[in-house]
Formats: structure tokens, sequence, C-alpha cells
């Protein structure tokens, strides 16, 4: 016959966590869970890839608590998951770290003394330094992957796959290379995709607010007045611009005319003195005088106001300063209209030596320079300061600015529609995701600009001859002669030159790299080695299932997930995805080292447990919202539901070892049992039904909230309840019913938490099932029908007790002090439910149908007496807690006392014994006995206890 093992109720959940992390290694229970699983129908999961050159925070418990719930919630229910781990190696995040640890900065610094080829076998390195410090994180939470067959994105395989799928967008004709503005980062010193832009946002960024005046050539004394919060774009003006249809006004101030928008009257400093009314289109033409003189072309006509689309009186003046080449529209404008531009900053965001009074100038270091100039020579008609919303780069933190220059594109807008139409097949959660914040990005899709100006990246296979022109795009190392092993990076790739089948001249590489998301987006097929290999494995793991990570990847890997498999398979690369808020302090601010709030994972795996760390994240707020985590949190997270799931199972076992009760024994029939055990077999049998259904639904909070709120019931009212059932010494039908009950309610909880807590679901099931893992178990069915004529009995029940609780409360009357009777609202309850609100209330009887919950408060002598025996068995019980007893110790009891304390026990002696174990009850003091003096309702006693 099995025993239990002893549980201590004193419990270290983390030491308990670090126990089952050795048992499942030495096990090999991960992969024994596959195994089990080995050729039924898979259920596909997609491991969006970290980049491992820093170390795991916390905000990467979040999604990956996720992503293990369900990857054994599918196992549990009989499908194959392969969990194949993955590492994203490319791209400025791993530049930037290892530009930090060569203290240099800038592609300069990179070329001329480091070098390109020792700059990436650094960025290599780099990449593999802190792998083994995720790879203990991940398996310190139970995120179970499979890290020995991990996808690695610098791989020749990978790289490879990364150039097929461009080279099928080039088939389509979807590639090609365009000048065009885009958002640029000076210090890194290369553009960034529009999904990478929405990565860097913040704000209530102060920059200046400036208005400027600029002359009319024809009139001096007049100006038109334009407003900009770049004033380092002011050397580049080419043009004014307004929108025909706009009223404007010219008005008097002091000796100078101005014009502007009639709207925008309130940004004057003075009251106007309005002398002519006009149409924008009355403007139209209108020549200026240059702020500077660098932007005057050599030849062409430039510096007078045009009409343009894109003019408004919401903000500014109603004219728009017009800088081509730092502004999208602005660009568009001067294309159109034949207006002539150069650039007057360089690459590195410094304005360039011909702008002579700004040469060598930062950008945003000349702007104060700027406007004292400008102020300096009249032209400045205000200057103040604005707090907007600006895009910083989402890797180095610097602000960025909107640049012209060359770059390759994907033209992701000719499949906006069939984008879209994918979307909208695809399961969000939350719902809103879909048409909200990822619709909204699609709906305004711009083309995806994939190259980069860097060094540590997928080469872009494009190559150009150097007579002709011609262009070539590779989708293999075969095809350009290589092995398919060879090191397809920069400097080495840089090296191979190819003969151009049009001229027969040399082609030679273009010099960027792809965009670190295209190969992320990749993974699906580049995982497999596909085309080239992996074939069939990925046609049976295309699309995903399933996919989880924050929402800011809406614009990141879910966008790029979404558009490579739109273009290259006419689908999405994923079914149903989870998006998740963020990870923040107590008050709701992001976790950063400036502000000190960042939480370290390991002090909270070591100080309240992994799984109660996933159980907050699971249970405390609706997916999508943001995480308040702190240590209040997490503490109340174990106070509230491990420590009384805990409690539930040390009590079981304890009392199961006591009786040596066996799980396989003959069970007592459900209909036959106690109306508690009848009662939490229903609400067991919804739970089960309600967790899977929650689940197949990816809508995990309301399941881990409904396991949270059955425990709280068994603690608080079966276990409560049924009490006095597993201590009395006789073991008859009832008490088996109960330990069948118990036993059965425990494991069922064990094997629905395995998903969300995998340790301490373990830890019991284990001992309630002869050691076998819960994670090679199957997901538990209901274990008997649902009763909802009990269930709706005992929740009347319920409501009776606290309305009488409250009662008793309210008339200040102990629990402990039984009563003659009480009056409750409603319609009689069955006996064996009415006697359970009387054993509850502590009253005799129970009338129903009352208007209102009325006490008999009048205390008989009896009732009295009966009320101070048990005041008794408290004193006694504590006493025994104190002593460190067990639970099954039988002791001698002695007390000394008088009056009415002397009268209860010799009246209620039985009763006392037998809720105390005590053998004997005895009257006088004595040596040998371990006692205390104490007033019990205002009478002195003496009690003292001895262990049999």
């Amino acid at each position: 016959m099995r025993v239990f093992e002893k549980v201590d109720q004193r419990v270290s959940f983390p030491e308990l966590e670090v126990q089952l992390m050795k048992r499942w290694k030495d096990e090999g229970t991960f992969q024994q869970s596959l195994d089990l699983r080995e050729g039924r129908p898979r259920f596909v999961f997609y491991e969006g890839p970290p980049t491992a050159n820093g170390k795991p925070a916390t905000h990467h418990i979040l999604a990956r608590a996720f992503k293990d719930l369900f990857g054994r919630y599918k196992t549990m229910r009989g499908f194959y998951v392969e969990r194949k781990a993955g590492w994203d190696t490319h791209g400025l995040p791993v530049e930037i770290e290892v530009e930090k640890k060569l203290n240099i900065s800038g592609k300069f610094a990179i070329e001329n003394e480091i070098g390109v080829e020792r700059f990436n076998e650094l960025c290599r390195q780099s990449v593999y330094e802190y792998v083994e410090d995720w790879v203990a994180f991940s398996e310190r939470m139970a995120f179970w992957q499979d890290y020995e067959h991990a996808y690695w994105t610098l791989t020749s395989e990978y790289i490879q796959s990364v150039w097929w799928a461009l080279s099928e967008m080039w088939k389509q004709n979807l590639v090609y290379k365009g000048f065009r503005v885009a958002p640029y980062c000076s210090r890194c010193a290369t553009p960034l995709s529009s999904h990478e832009l929405s990565l860097g946002y913040r704000d209530n960024v102060p920059d200046p607010s400036v208005y400027i005046r600029f002359r009319l050539k024809n009139d001096p004394k007049t100006s038109i007045l334009a407003w900009t919060t770049t004033p380092w774009t002011l050397p580049g003006n080419v043009a004014l611009a307004v929108d025909n249809d706009i009223d404007y006004i010219k008005v008097k101030e002091g000796d100078e005319y101005l014009i502007l928008a009639e709207a925008r009257l309130t940004v004057l400093q003075e009251p106007p003195q309005v002398v002519e009314r006009m149409k924008g289109s009355d403007l139209v033409g209108l020549e200026y005088e240059p702020l500077y003189p660098y932007s005057v072309p050599e030849e062409g006509k430039a510096h007078y106001v045009v009409d343009a689309d894109f003019v408004s009186t919401e903000e500014g003046t109603g004219v728009v300063h017009t800088s081509a080449l730092y502004g999208v529209d602005d660009l568009r404008l001067c294309q159109e209209k034949g207006i002539p531009f150069k650039h007057t900053v360089g690459l590195d965001g410094k304005f360039l030596p011909y702008v002579e009074k700004f040469a060598g100038l930062h950008v945003k270091e000349a702007d104060p320079v700027i406007i004292d100039d400008l102020k300096d020579r009249g032209l400045l008609y205000k200057a103040e300061t604005t707090l907007h919303t600006y895009p910083f780069c989402w890797r180095c933190g610097t602000p960025l600015i909107y640049y012209a220059l060359d770059a390759w594109y994907i033209r992701t807008t000719e499949r906006k529609e069939q984008l879209l139409a994918n979307n909208n097949t695809t399961h969000w959660v939350p719902d809103h995701i879909r048409t909200g914040r990822m619709g909204d990005w699609l709906e305004n899709n711009i083309d995806w600009q994939f190259s980069r100006s860097r060094y540590w990246g997928t080469p872009v296979p494009i190559w150009i001859c150097e007579g002709c022109d011609e262009q070539r795009i590779v989708s293999s190392a075969a095809e350009i002669g290589l092995d398919d092993k060879a090191d397809l990076h920069r400097p080495y790739i840089d090296a191979v030159t190819l003969e151009c089948e049009k001229c027969e001249g040399v082609m030679k590489r273009v010099p960027e790299v792809m965009d670190t998301w295209f190969d992320s987006g990749s993974m699906p097929f580049a995982q497999r080695g596909y085309p080239r290999n992996g074939k069939e494995l990925f046609e049976e793991t295309f699309p995903a299932d399933f996919i989880s990570e924050a929402v800011d990847q809406t614009r990141g890997w879910f966008y790029t997930l979404l558009a490579i498999s739109t273009l290259l398979f006419n689908q999405n690369s994923y079914r149903n995805v989870i998006c998740l808020g963020h990870v923040v302090d107590p008050k709701g601010k992001k976790a950063s080292k400036s502000r000190g709030n960042v939480l370290d994972p390991n002090y909270l795996f070591d100080n309240f447990g992994s799984d109660a760390v996933r159980w907050y994240f699971y249970t405390s707020t609706q997916i999508g919202e943001n995480y308040r985590t702190g240590d209040a949190a997490l503490k109340e997270t174990v106070q509230q539901f491990f420590i009384p799931l805990w409690n539930c199972y040390s009590f079981f076992v304890t009392y199961a070892r006591l009786d040596n009760f066996d799980p396989a024994q003959p069970q007592v029939p459900v209909r036959e049992r106690h109306v508690l055990d009848r009662w939490l077999l229903s609400k067991l049998s919804g739970l089960v039904a309600s967790v899977a259904g929650g689940l197949d639904a990816y809508e995990p909070v309301e399941p881990a909230r409904r396991i949270h709120r059955f425990v709280d019931d068994l603690s608080n009212w079966y276990i409560r309840r049924s009490r006095r059932r597993f201590w009395k010494s006789q073991s008859d039908r009832d008490k088996a019913a109960a330990y069948q009950t118990l036993y059965q309610a425990l494991r069922t909880v064990s094997e629905l938490m395995a998903p969300f807590a995998p340790f301490v679901s373990d830890a019991m099931y284990r001992n309630l099932s002869e050691g076998k893992s819960v994670h090679l178990a199957d997901f538990p069915v209901p274990v008997a029908p649902e009763d909802p004529q009990v269930e709706a009995d005992m929740a009347r029940a319920r409501q009776g007790v606290e309305a009488g609780l409250a009662a008793r409360d309210a008339a200040r009357l102990k629990v402990r002090q039984p009563l003659a009777s009480i009056a409750l609202p409603g319609d009689p309850m069955p006996e064996e439910i009415a006697a359970i609100v009387r054993d509850e209330l502590n009253v005799k009887s129970i009338t129903f149908g009352a208007p209102e919950v009325k006490l008999d408060t009048v205390i008989t002598e009896e009732l009295k007496l009966e009320g101070l025996a048990r005041e008794v068995v408290r004193a006694i019980q504590d006493r025994r807690k104190k002593a460190g007893l067990n639970v099954e110790d039988r002791i001698h009891t002695r007390y000394d006392a008088d009056g009415m304390l002397v009268r209860a026990i010799e009246r209620h002696g039985d009763y006392i014994k037998s809720e105390t174990l005590s053998v004997t009850l005895s009257p006088g003091r004595d040596d040998g006995f371990d006692g205390e003096q104490m007033m019990l309702e205002g009478e002195q006693i003496w009690i003292g206890l001895k262990r049999n």
C-alpha cells in the first residue's frame, strides 16, 4: 500500500523549485514529455528569438510564462509540441554593445580603428556571451525549450534562407532602390524602418518652437511668418508651402507687415491690425529672401511660395517651411514642383563644411546657435519651447532625424489589402488589437525600408555591375561559387565579385546589410533551412498555432512575420497570438536603471519562487494591460494562493498518513457521499471544463482566477467544514468519502495548475501519484456530473452564513457562543444544507421566511456553559501548538479554575476531550505538565498539557 511522503507545512517555494529543477534534469522530464507525444498531431509554437547579448530581465519572464503555459497545456491535451529555441544574433543591438565594450562610437572608428573583420568577429562572440544566462533563466522559471537544436540567425544556412526570401520578392518586382526621406540615426549612421521607428517614441520631449520671418523680395517690410520645431532644417529651406483654399491675412505690427493664416492669429504677440485678406492661391509664386545662401541653387528656381495638400491650421501659422531633404512631404513637394535641393547635413548628423556658419555642429547642437543667429538678424519673430512626442533610436537612444538618402525597399504597399485580409483571419488576444493597433498600422502601411548601412547583419544579396548598372540578386551561397558552410558576413562577402551577364563587367555587392527584423520574421522557414533543406518539416510546422510577445511587437515581429509570409506564401504565419502589456513598477512607471526600479529576476525567483511570478502575471490583470510588479504584489500572491493551497495539501497528507488512506480502495459512490463532497466534486467538474474552455480560446486569465477561487473554496469552506470528518477516530464510509473527495480535488487541481505553476503542481502531484510527474500526465476530464442544485443550495447556505455572521458581529456575540436560534429570509433549505448553516453560525435552530435576519440573543446558563467549553477547547489547542505537538498526539490535560469555567468543563468534558485528543481531563495542577495561567471570558484558569 502506498504511503504519502510527509509534507512540511512551513515550505520554502524557491527551495522546492530548485530541488524539482534538478529532478527534472536527472529524469529528463522535458524530453520524456516530448517522447510520450511523438507521432501525435502537432501543436506548432514559434519562439520569438531574443538577442542574447545582455542578461535577461524581469520583463522577459512575462512572455515566456505565457508561451510555456500553452506548450504545457497542449502537451497534456495529447499534442506533440516541439519547442525549438532560437537566437536573434544580428543588428544594431549587438553592434552597440560591442562599441561600448571597445569604448568607441560610430562608423569611422569601426572602419578605421578596429576594422570590419575584427568588429564583426567581436559581434559574433558577444551573442554567445550570455546564452548560458538565458538558458539558466529560462530553466529557473520552468520555460521548457529545446536549446540543443536551437536556430541561430547568424548561420550560413539561416542567411541563405533569408536571401531566398528576398529573391522571391525580387521576382515579384517588390524590391527596389529609392531616394526617400527616412527616419535616420546619426550615431548609428543608418536609416530605420517604420516598424523600428515605432519602438522608440518618447512623450513630453522638449524642442524649440520658433516663428521665422521670411521677407518678400519685392516688399522687404512684409514677411511671411512660418513655424518649425527643427531650426536645424532652416539653412536648407527652399520653399514655403500654403493651401490654396485657406484664408490668409496681412497684419500690421509696428513698422512691419506679417502674412499668416487667419485661423492662427493667436500666435501673434500683439492684437492684429488687419490690412488685407487673401486666399492661399493669391500667395503662390511670391518670392522671398533666402534665410541662408547655402540652399540657393546654381541652376533652377527656389525660395518662393508653392501650394501643397498637407498644410493645415491645426498648429503653426498655416505656412509650412519646406526643406526638401528632411521631411517626407517636403521631398515629394519639391520633386513635384522641380525645386532643386542639396544636403546641408552629412550622414553623421553634422553640418557639411560648405555651411560655414554651422559647419561641424551636430544638428541638435546647432538649434540654439541658429536661433541666436536669426534673432541677431531680425528674422526671429518669437521662440518658445514645446513638449511633444518624438522618435529616438530604439537601441542607442539618439534623437532621430528625417533624412533623404538612397535605400532598398520592399513594396509592401502593393499587398496592403492582402496584409489586412490575412490579419483579419488571425485570432488576436485581446481582440481589439486586430482592428485597432495592428489594423491601423496596416491601413497606414508604407514600403519596408529593409537595408541598413551597417556591418553585423545578413548581407543584402544584391550585386550591381560597375559598367552597366545591371542588378542581380542571389538566393544561395552556391550561386556565387561559395561553399554551403562559408561565412557569408562582411567583409568576406564584400570580396565576392560576379561577372555581369549583360556586359561582362564586374559586379560588386551593395554595401548594406538587412534589417534584423527581416531575420526574425523569416524564422518560420529559415529555422529549417528552407527551401534548400527541411521542406517537409517546414510544411508540417507552418503556420504556427500560437505565438506570444508584448504589444510593441505589433510593429515589430508580429508585423514582419505577417508581411514576409504574406508576400511569400499568401497567408499569415500564425493563427493565434497573445499580445501582452508591459511590466512596470508598482507606480506604473517603466522599469529603468536610472529610476532605480529594475527588478532582478533572480531576486524574485529566490524570494518568491518563479511559480508565484508566473501566477501573478496570469491573474493580476487582463491581457493587454500593464503589470504593476513589485515585492508587495508577489508576497500577496504567495500568501493568498500558494500558502492556502499548500496548507490544504499538507492537511490531507498529514491525516492520510495517520489513517493509512489508500486511494486504490473501493470508491464510495458520489451520490452516497456527504453534501459537502457532492458540492466540491460538482465545483471541480465545472472548474475542469472552464479551465480547458478558457485555454482552448487562448484566454488564460479567467481559468487561473477560477483555480484560485476553487482553492479558496477548498480551504475556507470544504476543509473547514469537513475537519471533524478527518479527525474522528472511527474509519467509516463518511471518512473514506471525505478522503477520496479531497484526494481527487488536490490531484485534479495539481493537473489543472501544471501549465500555470509547473513546480508546485509537480511537487504535489508526485506525492499524490506514486512519484509520477504531472508533466507526463494527461489534462484532467470532469470527475463527476455537475450538480447545479447542490451548488445553488450551498451558495444560499454561504449567503445565509455571511448574513448571520454579520448579525452576530453587530450584536457583538462571538461565534464560539452558541445561540438558541436565527431567522433567515428565503425558502427552507434541505436539512443537510441547513445543518451546515446551523453549525457554522453555532445556533440550535433555523427558521426560514423571515423578512430579515434576526438572531435570538438571549443566552441561557446552558448556552453560556457550552460557549465557555468552546473557549477552553480553543485555549487547549493554542497550548498544543505552542508545545509543538503533532496533530495526532494524544495528551493528558489538567486545569485549575473556579466559577462557571469549572461547571462548563464538568458539563462538557467529553466534548473537550474529543476535540483536543485529551485522554484525561483532570482538575488540579501537576509539576509534570507544561502549563499556563490565562483569562477566559473574565475568569482565571490554568491549563497544563502532557503528551500521552
